[in-house]
């Protein structure tokens, strides 16, 4: 659906139903560089089990209008006025990598916004390495190759998709040069310029569920575990051989972690 947030319209994948405020909502935040599809399999889960989906695209992503926000801490606000525009009171928020801070953020900023916490991928700090922050300063394509390398795991570089035909890293790839030029670049800076983690999660009030993982070499599970330590009433759960794109290297374990 098409909603206008903060005056800029925004495309919010439901999950395949029409959004209703009056059952609990779910937001889904995707990571750095990437859009709505990054929750295609799991949107729909909840949105035919009893929930109502809002899985944006962030601004400037996708389909969205407008500019990308460039801090995590205005990514968090867009969140709250997103919640408010779709008309829910509350929502748990699922995020990936990037949009694991966002949802942090958003809780610690507007906590009465938010039901629950799901952060997928997640560390306190998510520093960026300076040729990767460069390529894609330079809209390089060298930026793509490297966090599509770096964000699958072992096995699923080798090819382990469980949808027949499919290449996992190659759909990674595809999804980042759709984005628009600037974009990833955007994201990586505003991840790495973000130190607000720790005193965030420190302030955290409601139930949050850490999903790492074991291969994830983009945000290792000793740095997400160091979060949910900081983090009260936080559960951990370790994927056994995931890397950090885990919704399409272990969508059903994903899955099963999340409900």
């Amino acid at each position: 659906m098409q909603l206008s947030v903060n005056g800029s319209d925004t495309f919010i994948a439901t999950g395949g139903r029409p959004f209703d405020a009056s059952l609990p909502t779910v937001v889904m935040l995707h990571g750095a560089g990437f859009d709505s599809t990054t929750w295609a399999l799991h949107s729909r889960w909840f949105a035919h089990h009893g929930f109502s989906v809002l899985a944006p695209d962030l601004p400037g992503h996708g389909r969205s209008s407008g500019k990308p926000l460039p801090t995590i801490a205005e990514m968090a606000d867009w969140t709250a006025a997103l919640i408010t525009a779709a008309g829910a009171s509350k929502a748990r928020l699922i995020g990936h990598s990037m949009g694991s801070l966002i949802a942090l953020e958003t809780s610690a900023r507007h906590p009465d916004k938010v039901s629950g916490l799901a952060l997928i991928g997640t560390a306190a700090t998510m520093t960026v390495g300076p040729d990767l922050l460069k390529a894609a300063e330079a809209n390089d394509p060298a930026a793509i190759d490297m966090v599509s390398i770096w964000g699958l795991g072992f096995k699923a570089e080798l090819g382990g998709s469980l949808a027949p035909g499919l290449w996992m890293h190659k759909g990674a790839q595809r999804v980042l040069q759709e984005a628009k030029p600037g974009v990833l670049y955007n994201d990586l800076n505003a991840c790495n310029a973000y130190q607000g983690a720790l005193a965030a999660a420190a302030a955290v009030k409601v139930p949050a569920t850490f999903i790492l993982g074991e291969r994830d070499m983009m945000t290792p599970v000793k740095a997400g575990k160091a979060l949910a330590a900081a983090t009260p009433n936080a559960r951990t759960v370790v994927l056994p051989g995931a890397g950090h794109m885990m919704m399409v290297e272990q969508p059903d374990e994903l899955l099963a972690a999340l409900q």
